[in-house]
């Protein structure tokens, strides 16, 4: 029987230890494998951690007192308990993994990947934990701690990836610098193709793809998917898809830290660079504006003989000197080399006049805001640049779709419309969304969990689009009640009712919420921002 329990107690403690890891992974993966935004994250969400380790550290202590007073104090009764400490370990373990299961079948918006990295870690964590339970049965056996010893493992499951990942850090290094080193290869190998590297706080994947679109009436052209935008990212699509068919390679760069742009292009090395903007995005991790506004202009800096696109609306990017061959672009009227004005938007699309030189032409698109008609000269601009005439550019540009999650209008059929602005806000970009919801002539909702990863301004930034949302919508739905004050307290200081403001839980019940107020009227609801799991 005892050897039963003794086993019976592993199993549910590697049960509860495999839940947990599994979670903690998953958030450590959200957080790019960073062990500072890991424990930023747990410092922040502290509840949780609590929540999952309580049952195992109730354990450790009884086991703690039971064994130590067994060993030192002797007696019938702690030996008698000492003998029992399997079944009130499976039982509180136990208990444990139900509330650790209960927390994993929650839906997730961007579920677990199990990268070869990520399995790396996990075999090193399975040796490390049954190094840990062997060594303690072994050596403690007699002073009936071992069961204090194996318990600490789901106690302090949040600490196994970042461990798992310090140890693996050589295997890694190694591994990634092979990558590297085989996707220079492949673009040392390609000289006829042009790689066109783009970057900026916001913007980037927009101009990225409007420029794929416009450049393919003439190219044949690859660009990073999605939001392939670390190293990493570049160096698998480059091994997987760039090939000497490819005539041009966009190349988003996307970076969190000084020196992370320069990595790229050192690996790339682009023909031509895009900066889109600079702004407060990622502050937690840049520090500053100064040094957000350095690591986007490494892409300039690596620039020999070709040309850097600069919009110029952007203060940041206006008052930097570079001395590289710059082509610049913006909507603000000022002397630029590619100008547009004459914007007219409307509920169907946005028509607008692009200005290079003595030319002129018209364009037509049916994405909303003068936001994506910047974007959109921007790549007007390169494809330009590249010998494709502005007249030719016009229907590509009127076939411009929106990108998923990027300003995205979805009619919903029953008088509702849906503009999906749920990647990554910012506070320009809030701005700009905000400022197209207000167009329209519906009941205006925006649902919001507000902005993060911008540091000590997190709050200001947040209280300061609250009072941006205050003129421009009727109804506003503050996702999160962590996230929701800041964003409450601006729109109050701008005089908007309180009685329209509701605080959801979370996005479904914020979705809830806009469908029923005042059902049957014409609505449109603005998503702005939707938080990963990690938030």
């Amino acid at each position: 029987m005892t050897v039963f329990a003794h086993i019976l107690f592993y199993a549910v403690m590697l049960a509860k230890f495999t839940i947990d890891y599994v979670h903690f992974m998953h958030m450590f993966q959200l957080n790019s494998y960073s062990a500072r935004e890991h424990f930023e994250w747990h410092r922040k969400n502290g509840g949780d951690f609590i929540k999952r380790a309580a049952m195992p550290a109730v354990y450790w202590c009884v086991s703690l007192i039971i064994g130590c007073g067994a060993y030192y104090g002797g007696g019938y009764i702690m030996y008698v308990l000492s003998d029992m400490l399997p079944f009130i370990g499976t039982v509180l373990m136990a208990v444990g993994v139900i509330i650790s299961a209960l927390e994993w079948k929650k839906p997730v918006k961007k579920k677990l990947v199990f990268t070869p990295r990520v399995i790396r870690m996990c075999v090193t964590t399975a040796v490390i934990y049954g190094a840990v339970c062997a060594l303690s049965f072994i050596f403690l056996r007699d002073s009936k701690l071992y069961f204090t010893a194996a318990a600490l493992l789901p106690v302090f499951c949040v600490f196994m990836p970042p461990l798992a990942n310090l140890i693996n850090k050589p295997i890694e290094r190694s591994v990634n610098n092979y990558y590297i080193k085989d996707a220079k290869r492949i673009i040392s190998e390609l000289p006829n193709t042009t790689v066109i590297g783009i970057t900026g706080s916001y913007g980037k994947t927009s101009t990225k793809f409007y420029l794929e679109k416009l450049l393919s009436v003439r190219y044949n052209v690859l660009m990073t998917p999605g939001s392939f935008n670390t190293t990493m990212g570049v160096v698998k699509v480059v091994r997987g898809s760039l090939n000497a068919t490819h005539e041009i390679f966009l190349c988003e760069m996307g970076a969190k830290k000084v020196g992370e742009i320069k990595e790229i292009c050192d690996i790339v090395h682009p023909k031509h660079s895009v900066i889109t903007s600079i702004g407060e995005q990622h502050l937690e991790t840049f520090g500053s504006v100064e040094n957000i506004i350095r690591t986007k202009f490494e892409i300039a800096d690596c620039i020999t003989d070709g040309k850097v696109f600069l919009n110029y609306d952007n203060e940041h990017i206006r008052n930097r000197e570079t001395d590289k061959d710059k082509v610049t672009y913006g909507i603000s009227g000022g002397d630029f080399d590619y100008t547009a004005d004459n914007i007219s938007v409307t509920a169907k699309g946005t028509d607008f006049t692009v200005h290079h030189g003595g030319e002129s032409a018209e364009f037509h698109t049916k994405l909303l805001g003068e936001h994506n008609v910047q974007n959109i000269l921007g790549a007007i601009a390169v494809s330009h640049e590249l010998g494709i005439p502005l007249a030719e550019l016009a229907l590509p540009v009127k076939r411009l779709q929106a990108v998923p999650h990027r300003m995205e209008i979805l009619d919903k059929g029953s008088g509702v419309t849906i503009i999906d602005d749920a990647f990554n806000s910012n506070p320009a970009g809030a701005r700009a969304a905000l400022k197209t919801l207000s167009m329209f002539d519906a009941l205006r909702i925006v649902a919001t969990p507000g902005m993060i990863e911008l540091g000590e301004r997190e709050y200001q930034l947040n209280k300061e689009l609250g009072m941006d949302a205050a003129g421009c919508c009727d109804i506003a739905i503050l996702v999160g009640e962590r996230q929701a004050p800041p964003i409450k307290e601006g729109l109050l200081a701008k005089g908007f009712p309180e009685n329209h403001i509701i605080v959801a839980k979370d996005l479904k019940e914020a979705m809830n919420a806009a469908y029923s107020i005042q059902p049957g009227r014409e609505r449109v609801i603005l998503l702005e921002n939707d938080l990963p799991d990690n938030f």
